[in-house]
């Protein structure tokens, strides 16, 4: 009988609006959780057909969808490790500190769009609900150690050791000094011009360059000849490197260097105007400057003056603290003013975000209707950038949701007021046999 349908079609709708009202419950619950995104309820009509030309009501059904490719809006904070996707469509791969300390093999992947990163007591970067940031790896000079692109395998949890002493091997130096052209003539009697140079071993130890440079005195007129001796102390001052240098005296490239010859040590690179010289630690690139410039040695005047000198590495320092950038490079910054990259964060890229299943904490599982995840360099493609000291929002607006809680309470009642009328056509059906 169809009256019997309204009224198994106004409980569907009390139903299937209690449901939208859970949703948006939910939804407003939420307008102040980073990175939550919003549930929607879509209404789905039932067709339950007709017969005898009398209609009968099917109802109505519900699903739910949490939109996950929306995006709550960008706000800045105090803290360099609250990370956000800013332009794009990706996400941070994350796992669960649980999983970690099970030690049971690689720990599975989840994705998030938000998370307040600090450095925990285990020396994870992980947040406050227990959530860890996963990347790539870096060897000794920060190149990434990336694995398959469409895999999470070669991600590992970014681990950082506090309590560790790290040091920087120097690894390049750049000098530039002024010979005096006077002591290259004949007669002169200036002799050896020295210079000592401080550099760090693979320990993070001071250890120095001492570089001699002994002037080739002419019986006449000048010869514009040096001889560069480079001693290394932490070899016991053996000599690591030799260098002949012969300076131009013309009118246009006067004072500037004319040519190098290697005696010992490695070859001059024209090219770069460098010289590598192995001391006890391993190599050093020393740019002495290019033929014809004055970048680096030149001679003019009467004086020995050092001009340049720079240098990377470092003594052994603490961890002061870690910063994140675009790119998603992982950046530890110790006391001694050095920093190292350890890791870098690749974005996920999913061909439909709302199909991931959607787990506590503003997290999100891949599943066969979200399709496979791909690993992109964070700036590169479709997924975006992360952003440091920023935190996304909830996607949650309250002032749609009022109005959407509104129309849901009046369609409610109204469905109430279906089944309150087919219950008063019932009773009226029953009072026809008194």
């Amino acid at each position: 009988m169809t009256i019997s349908s309204s009224l198994y079609a106004g409980v569907s709708g009390l139903g299937a609006n209690a449901s939208r009202l859970a949703s948006i419950s939910d939804n407003i619950a939420n307008s102040s959780t980073a990175g939550y995104k919003r549930v929607q309820t879509d209404f789905h009509s039932i067709v339950a057909g007709s017969s005898g030309g009398a209609y009968s009501a099917g109802g109505v059904r519900t699903t739910n969808v949490r939109l996950i490719d929306q995006r709550g809006p960008l706000v800045t904070t105090d803290n360099p490790t609250d990370l956000a996707v800013r332009d794009g469509g990706g996400f941070l791969p994350v796992t669960t500190l649980s999983e970690i300390a099970a030690g049971n093999g690689a720990p599975s992947m989840r994705l998030t769009t938000a998370g307040s990163f600090s450095m925990n007591s285990d020396g994870y970067l992980a947040t406050e609900s227990g959530l860890a940031l996963l990347g790539w790896p870096t060897d000794a000079a920060g190149n990434t150690l990336a694995g398959a692109v469409d895999s999470s395998d070669g991600l590992e949890p970014i681990y950082l050791n506090k309590n560790q002493l790290v040091g920087e091997p120097t690894t390049k130096m750049q000098i530039g000094a002024n010979l005096p052209a006077t002591a290259t003539e004949a007669g002169a009697t200036s002799g050896v011009e020295s210079l000592s140079i401080e550099y760090f071993d693979n320990l993070g130890s001071s250890e120095n360059l001492d570089i001699e440079f002994t002037p080739t005195v002419p019986a006449t007129g000048k010869s514009n000849q040096w001889t560069m001796t480079i001693k290394d102390t932490a070899s016991g001052g053996a000599v690591v490197g030799e260098y002949t240098l012969e300076f131009d005296d013309s009118r246009t490239d006067g004072g500037n260097l004319a040519s190098v010859t290697d005696v010992s040590g490695g070859a001059y690179d024209a090219a770069t105007g460098s010289v590598i010289v192995t001391v006890d630690g391993g190599p050093i690139e020393i740019n002495i400057g290019l033929i014809g410039e004055n970048d680096g040695f030149t001679q003019v005047s009467d004086t020995f003056a050092p001009a340049t000198i720079t240098k990377d590495g470092a003594t052994a320092g603490n961890l002061l603290g870690v910063d994140v950038d675009t790119s998603g490079f992982v950046r530890a910054n110790y006391s001694t003013g050095a920093s190292r990259i350890l890791y870098k964060i690749p974005l996920v890229d999913m061909p439909n975000p709302n199909g991931m299943v959607s787990l506590d904490y503003q997290t999100f599982l891949p599943s066969a209707d979200s399709g496979a995840f791909f690993l992109w360099n964070a700036g590169d493609g479709p997924t975006g950038e992360i952003a440091g000291f920023t935190r996304e929002e909830s996607s949650t607006d309250v002032a749609g949701e009022l109005t959407n809680m509104i129309q849901t309470q009046r369609a409610y009642s109204s469905n109430a007021k279906v089944i309150q009328t087919v219950d008063e056509m019932l009773q009226e059906t029953t009072n026809i046999k008194r």
